[in-house]
């Protein structure tokens, strides 16, 4: 189903970029871009990230930690290289 006309962006495309590691509408929208352009679709597609979200297993680890985007670590990494 279409949720972004403007950007031709479909409940699948927001469902794979969670998948990949978007954990949050923000960063769903500055992958996709979705509700960028009229923002009509904002508020299905806020609704569809917390869904898919709210789905999504819980891992149980030993010690707390913080799950952020892959490509979130990657910048971090490079960020303490220099």
């Amino acid at each position: 189903m279409y949720v972004c006309l403007c950007h031709g962006i479909t409940d699948g495309h927001i469902r794979e970029a969670i998948s990949e590691g978007c954990c949050s509408f923000r960063d769903v929208r500055s992958t996709l871009g979705v509700g960028t352009q009229c923002g009509k679709c904002a508020c299905a597609a806020k609704g569809l990230v917390k869904e898919t979200l709210s789905n999504l297993p819980i891992i149980q680890t030993e010690s707390p930690m913080v799950v952020c985007p892959a490509n979130a670590q990657m910048e971090s990494v490079a960020l303490e290289a220099s």
